[in-house]
């Protein structure tokens, strides 16, 4: 139980939601602030409850105005399974918050125009996260529907590309129909600086996968699935076709014909222990 309650010390309320309680308490807006704050509470709580569950390590928890971000130390090397119901868990306390505000209307604990305040506050987070659009939750879940087929790098790339499309017409939406929306600005800001910034760093995402794979927690996988090589092939560039909750074993080819297998660790071992960064597959034939 104490694990739970730990995470209250690891709750950070970010710049933007400061910036909307400035702009809500210039207009009055306190109530609205507080039912806002309460939602976004509880739906990153239920991200960050369900991943202590699964003994996640969490670093911290950022609240956002429309969701927030449970930052992890994970880098993609938890069960797929795992990962899908850590990412569900945020959207799903928006269900019972709507039946428990219907219940306290219903019994005279809130009144008409506080009840139709929670339900559009309420509904309006649970859709937009939704949204598939990095680093919201449907882009969450994009990336896990995507992981599921293809490599690490090739699912984060697609979704970034799938992320910027979606982001663009609801940017071009905003623009047309509600120009003057401030806190729209404000979130379309964000979620611009959260895709470029990911999509910068998308190198070192995809080496801290690697890195996680090799010294973290080994995870027992129950998918065998062989890529196959040419000698030619970069080290690198190999390692770029792990894909998340898969063994690789590596199966080294010269013309068609098997030269050599390695284990996933032994390849990954070389490119990081051994430091052959720019090597060929070629140059492992009897190291290992």
């Amino acid at each position: 139980m104490n694990k739970y309650f730990s995470l209250l010390s690891k709750i950070h309320i970010h710049p933007i939601f400061w910036v909307l309680i400035a702009i809500g308490a210039m207009t009055a807006q306190f109530k609205a602030l507080c039912i806002l704050f309460s939602i976004v509470f509880i739906h990153e709580m239920g991200h960050a409850v369900c991943a202590s569950f699964f003994s996640w390590r969490i670093k911290s928890i950022q609240l956002l105005p429309f969701g927030g971000a449970v930052e992890m130390e994970e880098h993609g090397n938890r069960p797929l399974k795992e990962d899908l119901f850590v990412v569900i868990s945020g959207p799903i306390q928006h269900l019972w918050m709507q039946i428990a505000a219907w219940i306290f209307w219903e019994a005279n604990f809130i009144n008409d125009s506080t009840y139709e305040m929670f339900i559009f506050f309420n509904m309006s987070i649970f859709l937009f996260n939704l949204l598939p659009i990095w680093p919201l939750d449907g882009g969450k879940l994009l990336f896990i529907l995507l992981s599921k087929q293809k490599p690490f790098s090739v699912a984060h790339k697609e979704m970034l590309r799938i992320s910027a499309v979606v982001f663009s017409c609801l940017f071009l939406f905003l623009l047309f129909f509600n120009p003057t929306l401030l806190s729209g600005w404000i979130i379309a800001a964000f979620i611009v600086h959260s895709i470029y910034t990911e999509y910068k760093q998308r190198q070192f995402v995809y080496i801290r996968f690697l890195m996680e794979r090799y010294y973290g927690n080994h995870q027992a996988f129950t998918v065998l699935k062989p890529i196959i090589v040419d000698r030619d092939d970069l080290i690198y560039h190999v390692l770029l076709k792990f894909q998340r909750g898969c063994k690789h074993p590596i199966i080294v080819e010269d013309d068609g014909k098997k030269l050599f297998q390695l284990d996933e660790n032994e390849l990954l071992h070389s490119f990081f222990s051994e430091k052959k960064t720019d090597r060929k597959m070629g140059d492992l034939q009897y190291v290992y």
